[in-house]
């Protein structure tokens, strides 16, 4: 084998294992790491009341200096809205990777490292900043740069959990003290949803809301909170409206919960992210899926529900915690249509025992009619514990078929 063809296979060898580790960290989720641990309870509980796990489990290269339940002082005592909670939570977020050989190769030095307080444009100065120090003995310390000089530091206390330069969850002896952090913060003005979803873009989709009070009380006590609602222009309603009306009630009310996530998405992060996003139909539907795919191609960015892929056409509001984007069609869930990938799949294996045939519909009436499930509900087959079977299997067979690639690539490229 020549030199020019050991090169290319061994880029092929680091583009598989490249490609390996990054689908291992993307199911990285603080809620999941720290719910091992019972004495993290109240620290996982204030992240997630917060939103702020969500974002932690955004972002990469991160360290999170996670607190046990004795050691949470006033954070526990109802002193601090929400808003100033989540400041002071961020204190713990260090936008860098530390893990427990890092700390110990500071080598009695000290480091400034930054957090998602600092990052949050609401941290003045160095006022977000953590100063790192390894003292004699092996002791490390943290402190924010700003606290007052009666703050003792907090101390390392052991790491909990890593993967290697992206994140981290590590363990400290109490709650960091910031007086910026700890500043009370106003709550959001009110936001009035109809309003904003009866804008040029919305107004049909705003109709529909509100014919339907289950979705529109949902929408309404989430908005305050986080809340991110792709509404289809009004072009895509009225395409839509002969699917609609032949759907049954609950499968409305589902397909409109379709259209909303419980959670804030910046442009900024759509842009820049890919993955599956989570619904209110998820949480409201049981043993339901309704999540889809969003990814930015060339700044544009799309929802793929495997039915159908649309397009984020405006932003009708982008202010956190309430994002509202107008999209190029109505969104439909594979639960509720034919899914497009459904030919391609490969045919289930066939069951024990004895079956009455069905009469097979036409493909036509197959892709425009919705499925049994909007009109009867939920079916075993799409229980929970099977979709966390099939997320559990799929990186293996990733990687499997990626080594196979590689393999033969190689021989072909050495022959």
């Amino acid at each position: 084998m020549d030199l020019r063809r050991l090169l290319a296979v061994a880029a092929l060898v680091v583009a598989v294992c490249a490609a390996t580790l990054t689908a291992a960290v993307e199911g990285f989720d603080i809620l999941q790491i720290l719910g091992k641990h019972d004495e993290f309870s109240q620290f996982c509980k204030l992240l997630n009341e917060t939103h702020l796990a969500g974002d932690i489990n955004r972002d990469r290269t991160i360290t999170v200096l996670a607190v046990a339940n004795g050691d949470m002082g006033h954070l526990t005592g109802g002193h601090y809205s929400l808003g100033t909670l989540r400041h002071i939570l961020e204190l713990h977020v260090v936008a860098d990777y530390y893990d427990d050989k890092k700390l110990k190769q500071l080598s009695h030095a000290a480091t400034a490292a930054s957090t998602l307080f600092q990052r949050s444009g609401f941290a003045p100065g160095m006022a977000g900043y953590v100063n790192i120090t390894q003292h004699r003995g092996g002791k490390v310390s943290f402190i924010v740069d700003d606290a007052a000089d009666t703050v003792k530091p907090v101390t390392y206390v052991k790491q909990i959990e890593s993967h290697r330069y992206d994140y981290s969850v590590l363990q400290v002896s109490g709650v960091l003290s910031s007086p910026e952090a700890e500043a009370p913060v106003a709550p959001p003005a009110p936001v009035n949803l109809t309003d904003i979803l009866s804008k040029k873009y919305c107004k049909s989709f705003a109709g529909l809301l509100a014919a339907d009070a289950k979705v529109f009380d949902t929408l309404n006590g989430t908005k305050d909170t986080a809340l991110t609602v792709f509404c289809p222009v009004d072009a895509a309603v009225a395409a839509f409206m002969p699917k609609f009306k032949n759907l049954t009630a609950k499968a409305k009310t589902a397909i409109l919960l379709y259209h909303a996530v419980p959670d804030y998405y910046s442009m900024q992060f759509l842009k820049s992210n890919k993955g599956k996003v989570t619904t209110l139909a998820t949480t409201s539907v049981a043993k339901k899926d309704y999540t889809y795919e969003a990814e930015s191609k060339e700044d544009t960015v799309t929802l793929d529900t495997t039915v159908v892929t649309s397009t984020i056409q405006a932003t009708v509001r982008d202010d956190d915690p309430l994002a509202v984007y107008a999209v190029s069609k109505f969104l439909q869930p594979k639960e509720l249509f034919k899914s497009k990938t459904a030919d391609l799949a490969p045919a289930p294996a066939p069951e024990a025992g004895p079956k009455k045939k069905k009469k097979k519909p036409s493909s036509a009436s197959a892709a425009s009619a919705p499925s049994d499930e909007s009109a009867d509900g939920p079916s075993a087959d799409d229980s929970s514990d099977d979709a966390a079977d099939k997320a559990a299997a799929a990186p293996l067979s990733l990687f499997a078929r990626w080594v196979t690639m590689t393999v033969a690539l190689a021989i072909a490229l050495a022959a």
